[in-house]
């Protein structure tokens, strides 16, 4: 836990100390009573005591008390304020660092257990540091400042609250050993009933198509149980704490005004009142001393759950992704902006060209090559197909381009640079990229096809500290800049990329046409819908190259051929990247790519390949006529 608290900005820290002075005089108020109580019982038990003595003493105890409140509700308010800046940052921060993961980093990190880091688990911090953090602080020192004051008191009410101290210890000692192991799984168990709701969620029409519902429905029960099992558990585990407790109090108190008793009664006659005094001082001490130990007992409560939790997303916050700006980022990012050549970052090919030099690929949690030895050129300007069987490496090859993954061996070239030598900004907006299942962003038709090119993103949004009023207020101009700059699209732009991409026709019978509605996820259009709106979205960039992970395979073969010709014409001047698993959908490349088993069998034409290609060949048999061979 006390890792996380390096994401403490210096006006948290500055509050907390704030708030530490607060706890300090809270605490000395509430250890100030008791010696009022002491007078006003020496005023009462005194002959001839002044009326008007007892009022200004019981009148300087309700100050007292009305100091305690004050400094109570200052620490709750500082508290708070500190809580929700800090899990606002962390979530932001964790949000960041997500956005930074690559295909590796997702697959360690499930989706729902992400989800569950950003909300529940930061949730569990920011309690922790409202309430917990200054219970933490409170509990040692009213314990220790009461005990202080008690030394000297009386031997025998001193063993006796030792002796209730020692049991609460014990009861505490035993609840927690039996509890924390709970509130440590606790959080794998809220991460595990969210997966299982959101896989019921997203697989909906298959669970339905196949009468799964029961199945899906046992599985939710059973993670339910476990969770359910588990709080029913602690909590019933913690319910007997707060009677241990009150039971160990009363005890305290009988024992306390039972030896006082036997003191007075055996005390001579001018000791008797001093004895009385000690003994009314002595036992709200001894409250006080069970009440620090009470609430370190919910810092017990609260502690295992956030410290859990804050491991859970320092995790995520300490991941180094395996994909990362390359060494060269600073001279390459201002040759690349200058359009220079330097001697550290030289652009030695025209712009758009890419180029394997014998390369090989493995994932990472994989012992075996997915690609090997893969080589070959595409020029500005050309197409370039990729096909072969399911599992042959067509889709591996084409994400090394935009460096989702990095090479094991051999060079990925852009421009004849090493892509591992580019910042992955400069890299990625060269790239226009249509992934094999289409995404699609709540908002508007127009704003999923200007999602391509943004001259200002979040990325690009400076951190802010947002605990104070003018860091929000700062970070509300940033976010409203980038959302202006979103709206600047040319609106002639968005239709002509819809045009490329053969999306215009059903966009206008839309209601709304392009500021038409798009749910979350695009849900409420169609597959091939989605699939034209995303071709638009990477055509609208203009990038120097578009790389197509088969993109055509919902569209219909006319629609098919209409788009190619589109980009025939519109992105002549972009190297297209093609994977497909039709032959009709690349015969008309300049160069086409055969893989099988990650290996390259074969390049040439569609004409070359049907000769010296016997796989090519045999996909190409599979799917057409002997007489749309000889066409």
């Amino acid at each position: 836990m006390l890792r996380i608290c390096k994401y403490l900005s210096k006006s948290e820290i500055g509050q907390l100390l704030i708030g530490l002075i607060f706890i300090v005089g809270q605490i000395w108020f509430d250890l100030k009573l008791p010696d009022y109580m002491s007078d006003i019982t020496r005023l009462v038990e005194t002959p001839g005591s002044n009326m008007h003595d007892i009022w200004v003493a019981g009148g300087k105890m309700l100050l007292i008390s009305l100091g305690s409140v004050l400094c109570a509700i200052a620490t709750g308010y500082v508290a708070a304020r500190v809580g929700a800046s800090f899990s606002q940052r962390l979530r932001s921060l964790e949000f960041r660092k997500v956005e930074s993961f690559g295909p590796a980093e997702m697959n360690r990190f499930s989706t729902a257990s992400l989800i569950t880091r950003s909300t529940n688990d930061i949730t569990q911090i920011q309690m922790f540091v409202t309430m917990g953090l200054l219970l933490l602080v409170k509990s040692p020192i009213m314990a220790v400042w009461a005990v202080c004051k008690i030394a000297g008191k009386g031997v025998d009410w001193t063993v006796a609250t030792a002796v209730a101290v020692g049991v609460l210890l014990v009861v505490i000692g035993v609840l927690m050993t039996m509890v924390i192991p709970k509130f440590r799984s606790m959080q794998r168990l809220t991460d595990n009933i969210n997966l299982v709701a959101r896989e019921n969620l997203t697989g909906l029409r298959v669970v339905r198509a196949y009468n799964a519902e029961s199945y899906q429905e046992a599985k939710y029960d059973k993670a339910n149980a476990e969770l359910s099992d588990t709080y029913l558990f602690t909590n019933r585990a913690m319910s007997v704490m707060m009677p241990l407790i009150n039971t160990v109090m009363n005890g305290l108190m009988l024992a306390i005004y039972w030896i006082g008793a036997y003191l007075i009664d055996a005390a001579g006659i001018q000791d008797k009142l001093t004895l009385f005094s000690n003994m009314v001082v002595f036992s709200s001490y001894s409250v006080q001393v069970i009440m620090s130990f009470l609430l370190m007992s919910m810092v017990f409560v609260l502690l295992p759950r956030a410290d859990v939790s804050a491991n859970r997303v320092l995790e995520v916050l300490n991941t180094n992704p395996l994909v990362t700006d390359g060494a060269k980022k600073a001279a390459g990012a201002a040759a690349v902006a200058a359009g220079a050549v330097s001697t550290a970052f030289a652009l030695t090919a025209p712009k758009g060209t890419v180029e394997f030099k014998d390369v090989s690929f493995a994932y990472p949690d994989s012992r075996e090559a997915m690609l090997e030895g893969i080589t070959f050129s595409a020029q500005p300007g050309q197409t370039v197909a990729f096909i072969g069987s399911t599992g042959s490496g067509k889709s591996s090859l084409v994400n090394l381009v935009p460096r989702f993954y990095d090479a094991t061996r051999g060079q990925v070239l852009v421009d004849g640079v090493d892509v591992r030598d580019y910042p992955l900004k400069d890299l990625r907006d060269k790239i226009g990229y249509v992934p094999q299942q289409s995404v699609l962003f709540k908002g508007t038709v127009a704003s999923n096809i200007r999602y391509g090119d943004r001259p200002q993103d979040s990325a690009d949004v400076e951190m802010v500290d947002t605990s104070s009023i003018k860091g929000r207020r700062r970070e509300a101009e940033l976010m409203k800049h980038v959302d202006d700059v979103q709206d600047l699209g040319d609106e002639q732009q968005v239709h002509a990329a819809a045009e490329v991409a053969q999306a215009s026709e059903f966009i206008e019978t839309m209601d709304g046409a392009y500021d038409a509605a798009i749910a979350q996820g695009g849900s409420n259009v169609s597959g091939g819908q989605k699939q034209r709106l995303s071709i638009a979205r990477a055509v609208y960039r203009h990038p120097e190259i578009l790389i197509f992970d088969d993109s055509f395979s919902a569209l219909d073969f006319k629609t098919d051929r209409a788009v190619r010709e589109a980009l025939k014409r519109q992105a002549k001047n972009s190297t297209k990247l093609i994977v497909a698993q039709r032959i009709g959908t690349i015969m008309d490349a300049d160069r086409i790519v055969v893989l099988d088993d990650g290996k390259v069998v074969g390049q040439g034409t569609h004409r070359e390949l049907l000769e010296s290609c016997s796989v090519y060949r045999e996909i190409a048999e599979s799917q057409l006529s002997a007489d749309e061979l000889a066409a």
